[in-house]
């Protein structure tokens, strides 16, 4: 920010650290493995069914069900950890079930805070239809689940304009004349955290079940949020509000007993010191929650995150706050002394450099690769933020330029006086303001300093003064509107899975074959009855898959027969014949709806048929998995 050179290096280092390897799986934990299998067609009833995930979950009374044919809950008994793993779920099924397809809808909450859904079917007997219906949507799509991210935006606006508008005071200009002009941005600010906090203790409920927003005011459910961990980090939230509301109010109180202010350095470096430790231990409540506190490198992750949060506060904070301040017009614009500027000034350039620092660590913990920033829609909501970032970058570069030409240009202001308030004559009251006058002593009559001559040059002139002030209003306003996009930006990136992790779910099914292809030879003992043929299923797994088969004749040139059959056979369970039931696409043979209900392996019963009275039926097998 102080040269170009230097905003240049700023952005290649949130981007060049973008390049590091992808590691194991961070934050949003996914369904890894269940038993019963999704698909399955068991011969007995199961006793159990236990779902397993990436990390650990956690989960309510509702958060797994088992639904009969008839859409009838089979599953009397709420969900538990088995075996006291926290990254499963099991639920005890009732003593008979009836033939039929059974839907396992699951929603638990992974270890960042976040819900995740989903469903699976299995089935006793044979499979049939079912009755059963789950939400097939975005978990946190739900009405309770927008109001949520409505209100975690409002939470970090509010942090925000506490933390900065107090450092403001407390560090750049902390007197008399700073608490009357800033008072309510505190408050507000304190207001806006406190509400937003309550809002999502109450909604955190239905966030998490899926619920309706009236459900926001079940005591059980408020219970069982209370004993969680998002919802204790509200509650230690609430309490460090009340402990910051007596530390605001008791340091207005020591400054306003001077009137004429006190000077930097005289409000105490313990004041200072625990206003820092109240903001730290306030991020420190949505760092334990959040993203941070899941996947890798968590120890590191918790206080980078931390202090990423604070200062994002006490820059943009900070920033609206002066800009409210530059904001009046006419001689009350002045008020503000240009020592104040300048120390804000010195004071954001750090939060920058520390917002970058920790912005790049998240983004490579969460990143992990550059293919991940344009295929993962983690990855390309950053890349929006990246430039929302240098643009934000450029902002702050000429609002520093207009700074410096305000504190090294502007005649020197007395900012505070320790003469009693009965004696007190205020010979300069402003930055930049013309000279008042002043009684007849040390100055001369005619207000020129010791003496000197009336109109000598004492500095720049009041309009030179004023138009570096409102270049620097221009460059702030432009700086805070970008800002507070970056912390939309940010809000939206805190509700979306991390790279990382969406790329761990990918790998780990890139592990598994894609297809299983099978070639069938055939042969009817003439010279053009005779070739193979290509059978390709996909995935090859229990479920739904495509079937594609392509006939070859015998020299490996493509052929067309007017008939292709083919059935699969689980002879082992004694399920099928199941017909995949092919079509003719002109050119090959396929259908894409061809369900498996169990792993193991699979006779294939191919029928060719070459004219109308020539057809020849071959077998082979694949293992389904």
């Amino acid at each position: 920010m102080r040269t170009p050179s230097t905003v240049l290096a700023l952005v290649v280092a949130v981007l060049a650290l973008l390049l590091g390897g992808a590691g194991p799986a961070s934050a949003h934990a996914s369904l890894s493995g269940s038993d019963p299998a999704d698909g399955v067609v068991l011969k007995t009833a199961p006793r159990q069914v236990t779902l397993t995930f990436t990390e650990s979950v956690s989960f309510s009374d509702d958060s797994l069900r088992v639904l009969s044919p008839d859409n009838e809950r089979a599953n009397p008994r709420p969900a538990q950890h088995a075996d006291g793993k926290d990254n499963t779920a099991r639920v005890e099924l009732s003593d008979t079930l009836p033939q039929g397809t059974y839907t396992v809808a699951w929603r638990v909450v992974s270890a960042d805070g976040h819900p995740i859904s989903g469903a699976f079917v299995f089935s006793v007997g044979k499979p049939s239809g079912t009755a059963a219906v789950v939400a097939t949507g975005s978990p946190e799509d739900t009405a309770a689940g927008r109001l949520y991210g409505f209100f975690r935006y409002v939470a970090y606006s509010g942090l925000a304009l506490l933390v900065g508008a107090a450092a403001f005071v407390l560090v750049c200009w902390p007197t008399s004349a700073a608490v009357r002009r800033v008072r309510r941005l505190p408050a507000v600010g304190w207001v806006t955290l406190a509400v937003s906090t309550l809002a999502l203790f109450l909604l955190r409920g239905p966030y998490e079940t899926g619920g309706p927003v009236t459900s926001a005011f079940d005591l059980a459910q408020v219970g069982r949020t209370a004993t969680g961990r998002p919802g204790a980090a509200l509650i230690v939230r609430l309490v460090l509000l009340a402990a910051a509301a007596v530390f605001l109010r008791r340091s207005v109180v020591r400054l306003e007993r001077n009137e004429g202010g006190t000077p930097p350095g005289d409000l105490g470096a313990g004041v200072r010191l625990f206003g820092a430790v109240l903001a730290l231990a306030l991020a420190f409540t949505w760092a334990a929650a959040e993203h941070a506190a899941a996947g890798i490198q968590v120890p590191l992750a918790v206080p980078v995150a931390v202090l990423h949060l604070v200062a994002m506060g006490v820059w943009l904070g900070g920033l609206i706050t002066l800009l409210i301040l530059l904001g009046r017009r006419g001689p009350g614009s002045r008020d503000v002394p240009a020592s104040a500027i300048g120390r804000f000034s010195t004071l954001a350039f750090g939060s920058v450099a520390v917002l970058v620092g920790t912005g790049t660590y998240q983004s490579w913990r969460q990143v992990g690769s550059w293919n991940a920033l344009f295929t993962t829609s983690f990855g390309r909501t950053l890349v929006v933020k990246v430039a929302a970032v240098v643009l934000v970058l450029c902002a702050a570069y000429f609002s520093r330029r207009w700074t410096a030409r305000l504190v090294h240009e502007a005649p020197p202001v007395a900012e505070t006086s320790t003469v009693p308030e009965p004696a007190r004559v205020r010979a300069v009251a402003t930055v930049g303001a013309p000279l008042s006058p002043a009684p007849t002593g040390p100055r001369g009559a005619a207000g020129a300093p010791d003496g000197g001559e009336p109109g000598a040059d004492t500095g720049p002139s009041v309009a030179e003064a004023d138009g570096h002030r409102r270049g620097l209003r221009r460059t702030v306003a432009v700086e805070a509107v970008l800002g507070v996009a970056v912390l939309a930006i940010t809000t939206l990136l805190t509700g979306t899975q991390p790279s990382r992790a969406a790329d761990g779910i990918s790998a780990a099914a890139a592990q598994e074959p894609q297809a299983k292809v099978v070639t069938i030879p055939f042969d009817m003992g003439t010279a053009n009855h005779r070739g193979t043929v290509q059978i390709t299923l996909a995935p090859g797994r229990v479920g739904e898959n495509t079937v594609e088969a392509v006939v070859f004749t015998a020299d490996g040139g493509l052929a067309t027969v007017p008939e292709l059959r083919l059935t699969l056979t689980q002879n082992d369970l004694g399920i099928g014949p199941l017909d995949a039931e092919l079509k003719n696409q002109k050119g090959y043979w396929a259908t894409y709806d061809l369900r498996l209900p169990m792993a193991g392996e699979w006779t294939l019963n191919l029928t060719v048929r070459t004219t109308d009275i020539d057809q020849v039926t071959v077998r082979d097998s694949v293992k389904i998995t």
